[in-house]
């Protein structure tokens, strides 16, 4: 049923205003996916390979509306704010994957940040004059780059 869903014509896919010779940017690849891509002046880009007509329409459509084409070349004319040909565009499976790694990362960097602040009130708490003695360094280091600065705009 899926299969027979990603290789019906593209008119049935996008609507009777859209037929195969007049959807912009597609390719059927013989397993019956989808390619898209948009041409930038001279510059190809390739925006990957989708299930179905629909998904690969809708992400040339994200892309052309980013670079400021007219709705008219666009497949899906009826489309009035980015964020409707965004909501078409699935994103493809290599940017989601890295989103995913990317955000793990994020995460895993939040949880020893959040380990090392309350170590850092921990020893607050345990050794108050070792908080009291970096609070006097960074306050004369601050003092003396001022003083620093000063010096160097009276001499200018």
């Amino acid at each position: 049923m899926e299969a027979e869903r990603c290789r019906r014509p593209l008119e049935e896919k996008l609507g009777s205003r859209l037929g195969e010779e007049e959807a912009r940017g597609l390719e059927e690849r013989p397993r019956g996916r989808f390619d898209a891509e948009i041409r930038s002046g001279e510059e190809r880009i390739r925006l990957g390979t989708f299930e179905t007509t629909h998904e690969a329409a809708g992400a040339y459509d994200a892309v052309a509306w980013r670079l400021g084409r007219s709705r008219r070349t666009m497949n899906f004319h009826d489309v009035w704010m980015r964020e409707q040909t965004e909501a078409l565009a699935q994103p493809s499976p290599a940017v989601t994957r890295d989103l995913q790694r990317r955000q793990c990362e994020l995460e895993q960097r939040l949880v020893i940040m959040e380990r090392n602040e309350r170590l850092r009130l921990e020893w607050a708490r345990q050794f108050p004059e070792d908080v009291a003695a970096d609070e006097a360094f960074y306050a004369k280091k601050k003092e003396e780059k001022a003083a620093a600065a000063k010096k160097k705009a009276d001499r200018d």
